[in-house]
């Protein structure tokens, strides 16, 4: 996908622990809408440090221009005070001499931590190639046949990560994601511009539901002309 989407780099964008607090503040919400909570976050406490010592309801006010801030703002409380508790302090940079499992299954020991987070962390604030099965790369691998339709999201991160080289586990995940938001769409998937639609088994089933779609929209104006007439 790199000729159609152009090259992606990996580059450390928080710490670990900065990870974690972000993924939690993106559930549910735009990435405008988390990234602008995180920033306020940061920039009310400082630090880390600063959150964890920081009153639930003073993280609530921080955040709550990302949505959800009520819920959001005690799992932050409760999941920094649990890492503080087993190590002391919030550097996690340790997890990056781990093996992947063994660093998955610290992070997932944490309350609220899931497989999806876990990886996100791991991913994008060390460099592991842990693989994150968002809401995109969850349908176009089913729409791909990568996974089955009865597979849960849960289980496509063992399923999918084993399929790539840890090198391509990055690019693979953004551009997945890409190709998600911009062709493979939820609703009304663009198949006739799909660089994957040679194989993709799900094409035909798309394409007959988008003329069946077509022709009732078809069907739909006439009344809509004679109902101005009248």
């Amino acid at each position: 996908m790199g000729p159609e989407y152009g090259p992606v780099e990996w580059h450390s964008r928080y710490t670990p622990a900065e990870e974690l607090v972000y993924t939690i503040l993106s559930q549910h919400t735009s990435d405008l809408n988390s990234g602008r909570a995180f920033n306020n976050l940061m920039k009310t406490f400082g630090t880390i440090e600063g959150v964890a010592d920081a009153s639930a309801e003073d993280i609530e006010e921080a955040i709550r221009r990302g949505g959800l801030a009520r819920q959001k703002a005690p799992r932050i409380k409760q999941v920094l005070a649990q890492i503080r508790d087993e190590i002391g302090g919030f550097d996690l940079s340790f997890l990056a001499e781990m093996p992947l499992e063994e660093a998955k299954a610290w992070l997932k020991r944490l309350n609220g931590i899931g497989p999806k987070t876990a990886a996100i962390i791991l991913c994008f604030s060390l460099g592991m190639p842990a693989m994150p099965v968002d809401t995109h790369i969850y349908r176009v691998s089913q729409r791909l046949g990568l996974i089955g339709p009865k597979v849960n999201a849960e289980k496509a991160h063992d399923i999918l990560e084993p399929m790539v080289a840890p090198e391509d586990v990055f690019p693979f995940h953004m551009y997945l994601i890409r190709h998600g938001r911009q062709v493979c769409k939820a609703q009304r998937p663009r198949c006739g511009e799909c660089l994957m639609g040679w194989g993709c088994p799900t094409k035909p089933k798309m394409e007959r539901a988008a003329v069946a779609d077509a022709r009732k929209k078809a069907k739909r104006k006439p009344a809509a002309k004679k109902r101005k007439a009248s």
